[in-house]
């Protein structure tokens, strides 16, 4: 039987969840951290990981015409990739290891774009290479910690994309890599009855989250949006290089 503690940082951890579905990715990143208050982080990861799921269903609902049609193909192709090594790796690489590394791109992509204003002449143009890599890194720390945003971010964000077709690129994608995971994780014991039970409970308050998460998106103009996104991303890598190194 859980507390009152656990049900508190399982409710917040769902609306973080959802509103990351609704259009704010990078919320997302605080579901685990939030969790792992209450209990240990692997076990927070496959928790949350059916939360994900069912939320990735209201945002497909929200944004299945928003998207990068190019990008999205590369990014779920380098994505498998990634999620393959993480469970190929998953007894392998420390979680804090993983944790840490995620914290520093982030953290130093959010500076340079920070510092640099946002302003580049052009949009970058998409590349296959770094599209590659950028989605394997992303696919190997989502697997592990649910935290593939920083690197997904590091190659999409440059490409310029409008509010809404980021956002729907960015839902979709994931939606395909969670439901990826299900079959590793139920493989590695990380996926149990009781588990399905609490997430069924959480469902409800993240699903509410979406549709919240949506309407801010349409409401904030979009340079006001990418700005809460760039800031974001720097104070939750900052958190995961906290996390990593205690």
């Amino acid at each position: 039987m859980h507390d009152m503690t656990f049900w508190v940082a399982a409710c917040l951890a769902a609306v973080f969840v959802g509103m990351s579905k609704g259009g704010l990715p990078v919320i997302g990143m605080l579901s685990v951290p939030v969790m792992s208050l209450v209990i240990p982080p692997l076990t927070a990861a496959g928790l949350l990981l059916p939360v994900y799921v069912v939320s990735d269903m209201f945002g497909l609902v929200a944004y299945r015409r928003d998207f990068n049609g190019r990008v999205l193909v590369l990014m779920m192709v380098a994505m498998t990739i990634g999620v393959g090594i993480g469970w190929a790796t998953a007894h392998l690489v420390p979680e804090s290891w993983v944790t840490v590394l995620v914290g520093v791109i982030g953290t130093a992509f959010a500076l340079n774009f920070i510092l640099r204003r946002g302003q580049s002449a052009e949009a970058r143009q998409m590349r296959v290479a770094p599209g590659l890599f950028w989605g394997t890194i992303s696919g190997f720390t989502s697997f592990v910690s649910h935290s593939g945003g920083p690197p997904f971010q590091m190659y999409v964000l440059p490409l310029k994309l409008s509010k809404t077709v980021f956002v729907g690129t960015t839902t979709i994608a994931f939606a395909y890599v969670n439901t990826l995971k299900l079959i590793p994780y139920y493989a590695l014991g990380q996926l149990s009855l009781d588990n399905l039970h609490i997430a069924a409970v959480l469902a409800v308050p993240a699903g509410l989250a979406v549709f919240a998460g949506v309407r801010l998106v349409k409401v904030l103009p979009e340079a006001l949006f990418f700005k809460v996104v760039i800031w974001a991303l720097l104070a939750v890598s900052l958190k995961l290089i906290w996390d990593g190194l205690v």
